[in-house]
């Protein structure tokens, strides 16, 4: 069932945009596009010389139907981010977004993530924090006109990565939503998980955040449920399914949606107790997969939305 959660005004969502947008936008690391391949008319893939991860990373970028001929207009931009063991396509290849958002005056940006989806800063390696939150919205905001205004969605560790972005960097979304993300990576049997994530990529597990024991302030630090409080003010959407139990017996995806129920609802019981508004939509069964969050996407897309400024 889902509860509806509080909203904040335009003038403060404005206000906190611009804010933090200026700053995000032209501070720190500058990026360059080295290449953009044009997949349709409105679909373009560029790849970014990116000083945070030490070589090129793709984005693909969805533009507003009249961008070539608005040159004087600014776009709020949607980021929408992958999960684990997929890439920056996967939103084209299993939704229709671009048919969806035309029209809509929007950017739908979907950065890369790497090969584990987790889009933080790595132990001594690659940054896809930086590059996500620093370096594609410079580029976006030089070579595409995007405004201050975003919006973050995603799917399971791109889920993780929209709530611990917004949380970690509080203002600089104007609302975010999870489908099946890990949002608490300290509950109980999330550890493991996060380290078997990383290591089927042929990744030291421990190259991440380094062990959950010996380095448990970055552990916290880069936990949603952790930086809870930095979600004070940001409209919110978590939906997450029961997975086995109420199941219908596809076991794998159903037993990694059921690894993470109790981290979703840690993570929303510890909003409810900061009185940090959410809208929830916890279902029995379900998946870890796009069957479902199509779906999410859909119910939360009237937040997001009315936090972009565009048509619902």
């Amino acid at each position: 069932m889902a509860h509806p959660s509080t909203g904040v005004s335009r003038r403060t969502v404005t206000r906190a945009a611009t804010a933090v947008g200026l700053t995000a936008l032209f501070g720190g690391r500058a990026a360059t596009a080295r290449a953009v391949t044009r997949l349709s008319a409105r679909t373009v893939d560029v790849s970014v010389a990116s000083t945070a991860l030490g070589r090129s990373a793709p984005v693909r970028l969805i533009l507003p139907s009249g961008f070539g001929s608005q040159t004087g207009r600014t776009y709020p931009v949607l980021y929408l981010l992958h999960g684990a063991h997929d890439d920056y396509t996967s939103w084209t290849r299993e939704t229709d977004i671009e048919a969806f958002t035309e029209g809509r005056d929007l950017i739908v940006a979907m950065p890369d993530a790497g090969p584990t989806g987790i889009p933080s800063a790595w132990r001594g390696g690659p940054d896809y924090e930086a590059f996500q939150l620093t370096e594609v919205p410079a580029l976006l905001a030089r070579q595409y006109r995007a405004s201050g205004v975003r919006a973050v969605a995603g799917v399971s560790t791109g889920g993780y990565g929209a709530m611990a972005h917004a949380a970690r960097h509080p203002g600089m979304f104007a609302a975010a939503a999870s489908y099946s993300g890990i949002l608490d990576t300290m509950a109980p049997g999330v550890p493991p998980l996060v380290d078997a994530i990383v290591a089927r990529e042929n990744l030291a597990p421990r190259s991440l955040w380094g062990s959950p024991l010996l380095n448990l302030l970055t552990w916290r630090d880069f936990n949603p449920r952790s930086r809870a409080e930095g979600l004070r003010g940001t409209p919110l959407y978590v939906s997450s399914g029961s997975g086995i139990v109420g199941g219908t017996g596809d076991w794998l995806p159903e037993a990694l949606e059921s690894a993470l129920w109790l981290s979703a609802h840690a993570f929303t019981d510890t909003l409810a107790l900061l009185r940090v508004p959410v809208t929830t939509h916890y279902y029995t069964g379900g998946g870890h997969g796009w069957d479902y969050w199509k779906g999410e996407f859909s119910a939360s897309w009237p937040m997001l939305a009315r936090a972009l400024g565009v048509p619902e």
